[in-house]
């Protein structure tokens, strides 16, 4: 009798029932490398988004600054492409490429709900919930193919896509390096106050791309290649405050916080749920080793 409650207690630990195959844990494998490439393509990226702090003064007085802008256009999407390969690199199994994309899925069709509606954009709350539940590296996937996946559905391809792309990766793994101890209300009320968060840090960021473009010259919001970073930051801030922090941001802000407080309890259980039947990283069963299964159990219920 004992042997037999042995080897059930084998057999199912084999088969994803117990054991540590069924603790939550990252569906992304972030290796020594990949935390490398990870670091290196969230710096390269905010240095794209920072440089009107940095510019200095063209030698030319014609030269078009704002190309700047349009030239990372084209070198943001290579680096992004660079970083997915290697994430997605035998890094996921087929569950959990599975998972990224129904998430992606449902993301991108949560996304037209509220578009364009005073700020009220549904797309965070979900990615802020799955990159807390599975980690960083699946939640900077998250980012780039969900923001992609809706701006498909909602005609927003534009120059502006590989920076919301990037904005979204980057607070996608924010969330999954979120201090793992907090459970119950306490993790709420802290991704509810990380989802205030992400949706200012979206709008600031966005809006450092879209500044040096849409502000115009000769003006107060203007930037200005050359002046000091004190000046020119405090001309931005102005440009946000006025254009998009007390509007866009902060009807963001809102609806993240009433997302994740409503649902988010719910949405966190069927998410980890799902994490614990997956078993990402276990190894499959063979087609022998599920034929003999029923055999197995019904010797251990004889027994």
């Amino acid at each position: 009798m004992t042997e037999s409650s042995d080897t059930s207690a084998a057999d199912g630990t084999a088969r994803g029932h117990t054991g540590p195959a069924r603790r939550e844990g990252p569906v992304v494998r972030v290796t020594p490398r990949r935390a490398a490439v990870l670091t290196l393509a969230s710096a390269a990226g905010l240095a794209m988004f920072l440089w009107p702090l940095f510019a200095s003064a063209p030698a030319d007085p014609t030269a078009r600054t704002a190309d700047a802008p349009l030239i990372f256009v084209v070198l943001l999407p290579l680096l992004l492409a660079i970083v997915l390969a290697e994430m997605s690199d035998s890094g996921m199994d087929a569950k959990a490429l599975a998972l990224l994309g129904v998430l992606s899925a449902v993301n991108a069709g949560l996304r037209p709900l509220g578009a364009g509606t005073a700020g009220i954009e549904t797309v965070f709350f979900l990615l802020v919930l799955a990159g807390r539940v599975f980690g960083p590296g699946f939640g900077f996937l998250l980012g780039s193919t969900s923001l992609f996946a809706s701006a498909l559905l909602t005609a927003g391809v534009g120059p502006w896509l590989p920076f919301q792309m990037l904005s979204s990766s980057l607070l996608g793994l924010g969330a999954g390096l979120l201090p793992a101890r907090p459970r119950g209300r306490i993790e709420i009320a802290m991704l509810a106050c990380y989802g205030v968060l992400a949706a200012y840090v979206f709008g600031f960021l966005m809006n450092l791309w879209s500044w040096p473009l849409l502000a115009g010259t000769d003006t107060q919001l203007s930037f200005v290649p050359g002046d000091p970073i004190t000046e020119n930051l405090r001309r931005f801030v102005l440009f946000t405050l006025t254009t998009s922090t007390l509007g866009w941001d902060t009807g963001r802000a809102i609806t993240n916080v009433v997302a994740i407080l409503l649902v988010g309890p719910a949405v966190l259980a069927v998410l980890r749920r799902a994490a614990r039947r997956a078993a990402f990283h276990a190894p499959s069963a063979t087609p022998s080793e599920r034929n003999t299964e029923p055999t197995r159990r019904g010797r251990d219920t004889a027994t």
